[in-house]
């Protein structure tokens, strides 16, 4: 029985691995909505949870004591420590941090996609809860005629008012009268 191997490898040592983890976070963070590999999505949303809580834990803390603004900075750094890029660490702190205040966990969802074609890898939407991009109403497909290999576009008869004589295409070479074809002087 196998015990104490927790988390996934991702086929990568262990530094590749944090530093894999960390650009997840950060583009999770950042974009609200990331497209990757199921085994990354589910073990980047294991990561990136604790540090929405901590960003939220310390903007949880009320007053205007010395000793809490220490703990809030305090855990500012920590969560740098994770996520290097500035503009992200603010957006946590500013947009994420207090839009998920009321949410007891869970800030997360894995959304399934099916296979990749290179690789046949299973591929998955992470996003941040509160931001449901995925689920804003869906455009509306235009459908746009397919390219053809025809070289004349024949309408069909059907689809032509019923005082519109159909369109006569015109003859290919091979269907040419006699009289059309001229004959070429012999060559020398």
């Amino acid at each position: 029985m196998i015990h104490g191997r927790k988390g996934r490898k991702l086929g990568r040592t262990n530094t590749h691995r944090k530093a894999t983890l960390n650009a997840l976070a950060t583009s999770l963070l950042q974009h609200k909505k990331i497209k990757t590999t199921v085994a990354k999505a589910k073990e980047t949303r294991i990561y990136v949870e604790p540090l929405i809580t901590k960003a939220k834990r310390a903007l949880a803390l009320t007053g205007d004591d010395k000793a809490i603004s220490i703990q809030r900075v305090h855990a500012r750094r920590q969560i740098g420590r994770y996520i290097k890029d500035g503009e992200v660490l603010k957006t946590l702190f500013t947009e994420i941090a207090p839009k998920v205040a009321t949410r007891p966990g869970g800030y997360t969802r894995v959304v399934k996609l099916g296979r990749r074609l290179g690789d046949s890898a299973e591929m998955a939407i992470l996003e941040l809860v509160d931001w449901n991009i995925s689920g804003a109403e869906p455009k509306a497909k235009i459908s746009k005629p397919r390219p053809t290999r025809r070289k004349t576009q024949v309408a069909k008869p059907s689809t032509l008012p019923a005082d519109v004589p159909p369109p006569i295409a015109a003859p290919s070479p091979i269907q040419a009268a006699p009289e059309d074809v001229t004959e070429l002087p012999p060559q020398e």
